[in-house]
């Protein structure tokens, strides 16, 4: 296990913990803040391409969505925790529908699927909108006729997102009761 306590500007003194394995290669990291914090979101609409440059601290427990295109991420069992900004976020998620879209892609090469033109027309019609949405998270400007909204709900608090724009509030006690908190923290007792 190793601990390093590092100041993050504008967000304060973080201890990042990560765990890991020397025999089988598994890894675990998180950053945890000094001073105790509440089950938040912080929510950023992105109107603008100065706001990819916005630092982002995303925890171990955070599951991150952008509703208007209906993508979410939640925390899994091995789930880390990163510092980054909002395009290394939004990155993310494209390397992930760019795999689902080369997957898509694949089965439409396939021949078994060209002789069903009801599957071929149902993939080709989501092969559409997988590239629809790489569209609208890879254009960010004032002129954007569908701004997207990036939120971080985080039950333990522990992530955020710097922008002057962005907008921080209370989970619900609903809302925190449906989301997922990540690997068991059980881990670091012995």
């Amino acid at each position: 296990m190793i601990a390093h306590i590092d100041e993050i500007p504008y967000f304060g003194e973080h201890t990042q913990v990560t765990v890991l394995c020397h025999s089988c290669g598994w890894k675990q990291t998180d950053f945890i803040p000094a001073e105790g914090q509440k089950a938040g979101c912080w929510s950023l609409l992105m109107v603008n391409p100065d706001q990819l440059k916005s630092r982002v601290v995303r925890s171990s427990s955070c599951t991150i969505r952008i509703p208007e295109l209906d993508l979410q991420v939640n925390p899994g069992s091995n789930a880390t925790g990163y510092v980054s900004n909002v395009e290394g976020v939004i990155n993310r998620f494209v390397e992930v529908i760019n795999m689902v879209l080369r997957d898509l892609q694949n089965d439409v090469s396939d021949k078994s699927i060209e002789k069903q033109t009801t599957d071929l027309s149902q993939t080709m019609n989501e092969i559409s909108q997988l590239e629809e949405i790489i569209t609208q998270l890879t254009t960010i400007d004032e002129e954007n006729s569908n701004p997207f909204t990036l939120e971080l709900l985080d039950p333990h608090g522990h992530s955020m997102i710097m922008d002057e724009a962005a907008i921080e509030r209370e989970l619900t006690p609903e809302e925190i009761a449906t989301l997922p908190t990540g690997p068991d923290p059980a881990v670091f007792s012995a």
